[in-house]
């Protein structure tokens, strides 16, 4: 049973477990980009703040 650490070879492709080491390699562009991402949707001076929090209920 996994205990919610990293990726198994087991039940992901190569390509998943690519994806994840680079996600979490902080010599690789992509982690810079997802820390990035994460704080421009906590800042409310930033729009994708408010793209995050958009309400997608079309019932008028």
């Amino acid at each position: 049973m996994s205990k919610g650490h990293g990726v198994s070879g087991y039940t992901h492709t190569r390509q998943q477990l690519n994806d994840y080491a680079n996600q979490h390699n902080p010599n690789n562009h992509a982690y810079w980009d997802n820390l990035d991402n994460h704080a421009n949707q906590c800042n409310p001076n930033n729009n994708e703040y408010w793209h995050s929090r958009k309400n997608n209920d079309d019932s008028d």
